[in-house]
């Protein structure tokens, strides 16, 4: 489980690409002394298990292939720069929201905007991740905890401060680039309540009806 509050910016150093899968090489000015094979990071906002560190100040990890397949780490490249965040331990601070690291799909920049020091983005998504983009809630892009301003059918915005502008990849983005998105689960979990509450209300419904 991880919170949507960028630890450091990493940098892709080596790309090792499989029929089935992709080892990938991240450096991270983070103390990994700490750190085991097993531990889960969130890379760009996916949970990536660690599989090794082949060098001192950096750790890999290896995407499947329904993980190229769902985030942006298909497109990614030796030199990108990444947002990390190390798995939430008991007692640390929530200060974003509940973030799995489970990408639900890729958003595209359709627009951004300078407003002062300030910079907002218009993001689409798909039509089945609309739904769940709701004004004043909660998403992830990147693995960055963000609050949507505005939401209309398929788009909406986001206004980023210059600390997230500076201390996150989200600064070096523009028009047209693809980017990981995370909805808020509460949304899912909303869904599967009613879900059910629909198909038993069909259920008994349809008892009613045979009797």
């Amino acid at each position: 489980m991880f919170t949507g509050i960028i630890m450091d910016v990493g940098q892709v150093l080596s790309i090792d690409r499989e029929p089935e899968q992709t080892h990938m090489h991240f450096s991270t000015s983070l103390a990994t002394n700490n750190w085991a094979q097993g531990d889960s990071i969130a890379v760009d906002g996916c949970c990536l298990t660690i599989t090794g560190f082949p060098a001192q100040g950096g750790f890999s990890a290896t995407l499947s292939q329904e993980t190229l397949k769902l985030t942006h780490h298909s497109d990614i490249k030796v030199g990108d720069k990444v947002n990390l965040e190390p798995a939430l331990c008991v007692g640390d601070p929530l200060g974003g929201h509940i973030v799995t690291g489970h990408i639900d799909g890729l958003a595209k920049i359709e627009e951004v905007t300078n407003v002062g020091e300030h910079r907002v983005f218009r993001f689409s998504v798909p039509l089945e991740l609309a739904m769940y983009v709701v004004k004043k809630g909660s998403v992830a892009i990147n693995g960055v905890s963000l609050t949507v301003n505005e939401v209309d059918h398929c788009c909406f915005t986001v206004n980023l401060i210059p600390h997230t502008l500076t201390h996150t990849n989200l600064g070096n983005l523009s028009t047209g680039q693809r980017v990981n998105f995370e909805s808020d689960m509460l949304g899912r979990y909303v869904e599967r309540i009613m879900d059910f509450q629909n198909m038993q209300n069909t259920q008994n419904t349809n008892q009613q009806e045979n009797r």
